[in-house]
């Protein structure tokens, strides 16, 4: 049974709300009683998620936004504000994959289009958010960053960069706003059963059974877990939680 949180009253942005993680916790968000925004660069699958919200007596927002572009992210925040009045909590979550690749042969478009989503993306986003939160002297942020943000893996320097980046992003401002009233934290998940996961099996760049075997539970993780572990960071069960990268990846970490 997952622990039930109380967001009567309160608005969460949520970034690559489409699918996966981004649907699951702006789902678990609504559920909470928050009002949603929802991001995302698919307008279909954006659209999808909202109107299940919607039917099912939820307050959700649509809003198509390429996270590489800040003055799109900016209008999302923007027009979530104006839309619910406020902002509270945040969940970055956009983030892509990309096929493994000797260090030294990675092309610089990839690296430059891994960086430009899972970490300009992310900097980008905490910055408006925080433009809102500092005038209230409130909120809460979770970035996603990932397993690759705590270690390293041949073959996929340019992926573990940005995710690592991404944590440094969140250590550093969460230092400059805790005093402020806002609190920020990184989650970072292992292998999470998502379409993306799903997609990289399909392509021959992960093998399943190799995944589940690599987590000491011995099963992928699922959407729906990381939402609560975002949840958790966002409530007042995480007050004194700052500036923490909390891994959520089934022991991987712990070996």
């Amino acid at each position: 049974m997952n622990p039930t949180y109380d967001f009567r009253d309160q608005v969460a942005f949520v970034t690559g709300a489409g699918s996966g993680m981004g649907v699951a916790t702006a789902r678990a968000f609504a559920e909470a009683g928050a009002a949603v925004a929802l991001t995302d660069i698919n307008e279909a699958a954006l659209d999808a998620a909202v109107q299940q919200l919607t039917d099912d007596g939820h307050q959700a927002l649509a809003l198509v936004c390429d996270v590489t572009d800040e003055d799109e992210v900016a209008s999302a925040v923007d027009r979530t504000v104006e839309t619910f009045g406020r902002l509270d909590m945040a969940y970055n979550n956009a983030g892509i994959q990309i096929p493994p690749a000797d260090a030294a042969d990675e092309p610089a478009d990839q690296f430059d289009r891994v960086h430009a989503i899972n970490l300009r993306g992310i900097w980008a986003s905490m910055k408006h958010e925080l433009r809102h939160m500092r005038t209230q002297g409130s909120g809460a942020i979770v970035n996603c960053s990932s397993l690759g943000g705590l270690g390293g893996l041949p073959g996929r320097a340019s992926y573990h960069a940005s995710k690592h980046g991404v944590i440094g992003l969140t250590t550093s401002a969460a230092l400059e706003y805790a005093p402020r009233g806002i609190r920020i934290n990184a989650v970072c998940p292992g292998t999470i059963d998502t379409p993306m996961v799903s997609d990289m099996i399909a392509k021959g760049e992960l093998d399943r059974a190799a995944a589940e075997a690599n987590q000491p539970i011995n099963r992928l993780g699922t959407a729906d877990e990381i939402a609560q572990a975002v949840l958790w960071l966002c409530s007042p069960g995480a007050g004194f939680v700052v500036g923490f990268a909390l891994p959520v990846d089934g022991g991987y970490v712990a070996r």
